[in-house]
């Protein structure tokens, strides 16, 4: 194998490591560090605001209303769209 293939291969293992980031959660009851450890382009500050405008305004009716958490775009909600959970059962 030359290098130029290895490479090739090294990096779309890389690929499919990221886009298999996500993993099904809760965000009507799921604390900050939970929802930073399941979807895919959320840290530790948007998971916060995410736990804080739940805790202002109540649980979420839909996964597009993550876009009025200030940080918070269609496109995370649309990438994350399969691991989104709405359920208000803890």
């Amino acid at each position: 194998m030359n290098i130029k293939t290895l490479l090739t291969a090294l990096a779309l293992s890389c690929l499919s490591f990221t886009a298999w980031a996500g993993k099904p959660v809760n965000v009507n009851a799921a604390s900050a560090v939970e929802l930073a450890d399941s979807l895919d382009g959320i840290g530790d500050a948007k998971a916060q605001a995410i736990v804080d405008y739940r805790t202002k305004n109540g649980s979420f009716k839909s996964a597009d209303q993550l876009t009025q958490v200030k940080g918070i775009g269609l496109k995370t909600v649309e990438k994350n769209a399969q691991y989104i959970k709405l359920s208000n059962a803890k």
